[in-house]
């Protein structure tokens, strides 16, 4: 049997266009952020996903229904031994969601902003109970 893409090829071309759109704004937010955190995006690689995966919302005890914009998944800058890690430090955002619930482009804009510099709070080491006494979360 021949395996053939789902949707249609327009469809398909809206989708990646969609996609790139979004990846422009991922380069926009890592680009506005000062130094001296600039440098430590140098330490994180940043992914674009389409969605969490159910291991990454169960694992960060996100209720059925609900989502998340972005993940980090590392070691903190403030543990010991953090530039010891065996995995790299990552950054990964979530496009779906994040188009869903911001249509607007600006909104979408300002989200990509917040949550990447959210999830570079906590590679410095800033949780969220923290973030939220900031007023940052």
């Amino acid at each position: 049997m021949v395996k053939r893409s789902r949707g249609s090829p327009r469809a398909l071309a809206r989708s990646a266009t969609r996609a790139r759109a979004f990846e422009h704004l991922v380069d926009r937010a890592l680009g506005s952020i000062p130094d001296p955190y600039r440098q430590a995006m140098h330490e994180v690689a940043v992914i674009v996903e389409d969605e969490p995966s159910p291991d990454q919302l169960r694992e960060n005890g996100i209720e059925d229904g609900d989502t998340m914009y972005g993940l980090y998944e590392g070691v903190p800058r403030t543990d010991y031994g953090a530039d010891w890690a065996a995995s790299p430090n990552r950054i990964t955002l979530f496009r779906l969601p994040l188009q869903e619930d911001f249509p607007d482009p600006r909104d979408l804009q300002a989200e990509v902003r917040l949550t990447v510099l959210h999830e570079l709070a906590h590679h410095l080491g800033i949780d969220d109970d923290r973030l939220d006494e900031l007023g940052a979360s």
